[in-house]
């Protein structure tokens, strides 16, 4: 028999949702998931979930989310797990509604200023082993994230009539980017032996986690003294984006393109570029001048 509003609990609402089929593949998503849901089914397992319904609920679910007060992006992740169990309930007909959708969030994230400059690279390489050095290179030189860097295979790469291009399909947005190789990028393929079936591997010739890859660029920046930014944030890997779409634009790609590679606006991608070249000054010269070329033709294909 069907369990009647009143006996049906937030707990087997966190049963069934993390037996359904909504949960995502990968492992390290499933993960966060059950472990957040774990924390929601401590706060509310023993409620029946017609509880969700009223509109107090929001502020039930706000004053559980203030246990992570000291830690903006652990408050937000409690928030964004809750509202998505919520979704698939009433996508299930679980639920008639509920109201924790756009929950205010703390923390914000703009690393768009940090850029890992030519000096930085020099020093990192002087000191991180050659295994190191391919990650930070293939990260300045494609734009991908780390979850997408890793699965990079070589036979993805094609020659074309000037050189060769990357074809990948990103994770994120499921689209396949044609990255075309800069000399940088080439010069790591020339490099790679020709057994080796991904691009990027460990020091035993392993394949790469994403978490794994940062937590080396991470360990190496250390060790390399990277001074950090103006504000005392920390370099990573994923802020060599800011570096690879400038690298693209030097290969002739247009700002629509890299925008579209990105997951950027036109404008913000030309932001990016120019506060790289603007902090790079043994760019500068160059670099602008290819951005404003680039921003005219752009401009040109709207009229």
């Amino acid at each position: 028999m069907p369990i009647s509003p009143t006996e049906y609990l937030a707990t087997h609402l966190v049963d069934d949702f993390l037996s359904s089929a909504s949960l995502p593949k990968a492992e390290r998503s499933k993960a966060d998931i059950r472990k957040w849901l774990e924390f929601f089914r401590e706060e509310f397992g023993a409620d029946p979930i017609a509880m969700l319904e009223e509109r107090a609920s929001r502020g039930e679910v706000n004053n559980w989310r203030k246990k992570w007060l000291h830690s903006p992006k652990q408050h937000d992740m409690a928030g964004t797990h809750a509202t998505r169990v919520l979704n698939w309930a009433v996508e299930e007909g679980k639920l008639k509604e509920h109201h924790c959708h756009k929950l205010k969030k703390l923390y914000q994230s703009n690393r768009t200023e940090i850029i890992w400059t030519s000096g930085d690279f020099a020093q990192f390489n002087r000191h991180a082993p050659k295994w190191v050095q391919r990650i930070l290179r293939a990260g300045c030189e494609t734009g991908l994230r780390a979850a997408d860097l890793v699965q990079v295979k070589m036979d993805q790469f094609e020659d074309t009539p000037h050189g060769k291009r990357l074809r990948f399909r990103t994770s994120k947005r499921g689209q396949i980017a044609f990255i075309p190789a800069t000399a940088a990028l080439e010069k790591l393929i020339a490099e790679t032996p020709e057994h080796q079936e991904m691009l990027l591997v460990s020091e035993l010739g392993r394949p790469l986690t994403a978490r794994w890859a940062s937590n080396q660029i991470t360990k190496w920046r250390r060790e390399a003294q990277i001074p950090p930014w103006i504000d005392g944030r920390e370099k990573t890997l994923s802020d060599t984006r800011g570096t690879a779409a400038t690298r693209l634009l030097n290969a002739d790609l247009s700002l629509r393109q890299i925008a579209v590679l990105m997951g950027w606006s036109v404008r913000y991608a030309a932001q990016v570029i120019e506060h790289y070249a603007l902090v790079s000054p043994d760019e500068s010269d160059a670099v602008l001048r290819k951005l404003n070329r680039a921003k005219t033709l752009s401009q040109s294909t709207k009229m």
